[in-house]
């Protein structure tokens, strides 16, 4: 297929196939247009349109030649955006135009927050997202979360989650010992200093179901929660992350110690005034109050924060407030503690 750009053009092309054959060639001069070859000395002048193309020997427009392009399934947020889950293996060039066009919907329908959820095993698609403006917003083992903000306004989306929370476990039976142990790795490891059962609380454990497990873990004593004592919250603690601390009271109900060996060096049962007096405890600040809270709670001058198990206005589902419980002593609410016991 030829395309005849002007007059002179098209009479130049008309005497070199006539010189190709010993027949005569008449084409007629009907303007600017396409010359087709149908057999050697036929040919098929047509008009050229901006929006045509051929397709054997019909013109067809070009918006019938635009494939097709899926949006995205997404469902809605409560404020105002869409998740995309993404779940199935997706072609990067395929991804980069649906999401493209999923963008231009969204934006359109007002959207704010775009989130892509996207399963390890969907890596390929990551370099695609970024290149589309999105960014990180979080990783768990199974899946990197990345997110876009598309209105012309002030960026409002929550940031990652800011904080650790951990554990610190006074356990004391009825001889005023307390259970202490000795780590193998850590700041602590080698120093000599006997310290409580600390850990880190899992993703969605509470509170105090973590301070029992992490004594089981590391003691093999079994307990049962009676308060929070106290908390500090530390910053830049953990890959740039807040920490909370919890120090927690346990009440032993078994005690025949069985340590962890991979982690814990030595354990036992030490008098408390013991523990608190051990330079390591009197040097610092937040050891030594701590360890003072402990002495007086033995005293019964301290009331910490019991468990008690409630529900929101926005979900049937079960939590734990901590609060001091002995002020409420009169109130039908205590009856609902973690232990069922006032």
């Amino acid at each position: 297929m030829v395309e005849v750009t002007n007059h002179s053009s098209f009479k130049v092309l008309n005497r070199q196939l006539t010189r190709s054959s010993s027949s005569s060639l008449v084409v007629p001069k009907l303007g600017l247009g396409i010359v087709q070859a149908v057999n050697p000395f036929l040919f098929r002048f047509m008009p050229v349109t901006k929006n045509t193309s051929w397709a054997g020997e019909q013109a067809v427009p070009a918006e019938a030649r635009v494939p097709k392009i899926d949006l995205l399934d997404a469902s809605e947020d409560a404020y105002g955006g869409v998740i995309v889950d993404m779940k199935e293996p997706m072609n990067s060039d395929l991804f980069a135009s649906a999401l493209r066009a999923s963008t231009t919907k969204w934006r359109e329908q007002g959207k704010k927050g775009i989130w892509i959820k996207l399963p390890i095993e969907l890596v390929n698609l990551v370099e695609v997202a970024v290149k589309e403006g999105f960014r990180y917003h979080h990783a768990e083992p199974s899946y990197l979360m990345l997110v876009k903000w598309i209105p012309i306004t002030a960026n409002t989306l929550p940031a990652n989650a800011s904080h650790r929370v951990g554990i610190g476990a006074f356990v004391t039976n009825s001889k005023g010992e307390v259970l202490v142990v000795q780590e193998n790795s850590g700041k602590f490891k080698g120093t000599g200093v006997w310290k409580f059962p600390t850990g880190v609380v899992d993703e969605g454990e509470d509170i105090c179901t973590a301070a029992m497990r992490e004594v089981r873990e590391e003691t093999g004593i079994e307990t049962e929660f009676l308060e929070v004592l106290a908390f500090r919250q530390s910053h830049n603690s953990f890959f740039g992350k807040s920490d909370l601390f919890f120090a927690c009271m346990l009440k032993p109900s078994s005690f025949d110690i069985r340590k962890q060996d991979s982690e814990i060096a030595a354990a036992k049962w030490m008098p408390l005034e013991e523990y608190a007096a051990q330079p390591f405890i009197q040097k610092h600040e937040q050891f030594n109050y701590i360890a003072k809270v402990c002495l007086e709670k033995k005293k019964g001058n301290y009331a910490g924060f019991s468990a008690v198990p409630t529900t929101t206005g926005f979900s049937r589902k079960q939590n734990y407030l901590y609060f001091n419980k002995k002020d409420l002593s009169g109130t039908n609410i205590c009856e609902n503690s973690h232990t069922g016991k006032l």
